[in-house]
């Protein structure tokens, strides 16, 4: 059940201009139980600065599917670095991943729309369900444009998804432009796929660099036709 109405939302979407007033609201009036759903891609590097500048006891957790590039290990490390902060890991359920692995296969993801949610399911929205069952509020780097879907957000909502706890979406009216200025601006460590043609970076074996001309998240799950992608951690808002 939600701490705040329909009509209280609102009326902070329309008050909250920016992404820093947006996480500020955030961090005043829930933390410590409201955190930050981290996979450390250009979105979300800028929300954690935004929030260490705001309350460096902020807090940030990330869903280690074990399937995950080296190269976003790095990352990981750099920004725990730099803000001195401890990243709270959220591993998937060993049973489930081992029964999953056992009947299915290693790489039952490329075999079906149905696998690849469950692979999904299993790796990250059952360790994100079991955090945000701990938490009043999450935070995002959840951009209007990556998909269809995302257009309908709002920078403050409740999660119907997730037993009304607040949703903050604090750059979804930002750009990828905006996003990088704001990166090289402020000197932030970058997951270096990013240089490599990968805009969107999720497990190793379910990412590719895109080509020139294709959607920034035309390399997630790339086998499969659906242009409109989800893993399922966030809610379809056209619903």
């Amino acid at each position: 059940m939600s701490k705040f109405t329909a009509d209280q939302i609102q009326q902070l979407n329309e008050n909250l201009k920016t992404p820093q007033e947006v996480l500020k609201w955030s961090l005043d009036n829930l933390h410590p139980r409201i955190a930050l759903a981290s996979s450390f891609g250009a979105e979300d590097v800028v929300v954690i600065d935004m929030m260490m500048k705001i309350n460096p006891k902020s807090r940030i957790f990330t869903l280690d599917t074990g399937r995950l590039n080296q190269e976003t290990y790095d990352v990981m490390d750099e920004i725990r670095k730099k803000y001195d902060i401890n990243i709270e890991v959220m591993f998937p359920d060993q049973n489930e991943v081992e029964q999953m692995v056992r009947v299915n296969g290693l790489n039952l993801f490329y075999n079906s729309p149905g696998n690849r949610k469950l692979c999904c399911g299993i790796r990250k929205v059952h360790p994100l369900n079991r955090m945000l069952s701990t938490l009043d509020g999450w935070i995002t780097g959840l951009r209007a444009d990556q998909t269809e879907v995302r257009l309908k957000a709002n920078k403050i909502e409740i999660d119907e998804q997730h037993n009304g706890i607040i949703k903050i979406n604090p750059i979804i009216e930002w750009t990828w432009e905006q996003t990088w200025d704001y990166i090289k601006k402020n000197n932030i460590p970058y997951n270096k796929l990013h240089d490599n043609g990968f805009p969107s970076i999720g497990c190793e074996p379910c990412t590719r660099a895109i080509k020139p001309g294709e959607p920034l998240r035309a390399g997630r799950w790339w086998w499969e036709s659906d242009s409109q992608k989800e893993c399922g951690l966030h809610a379809d808002h056209g619903k």
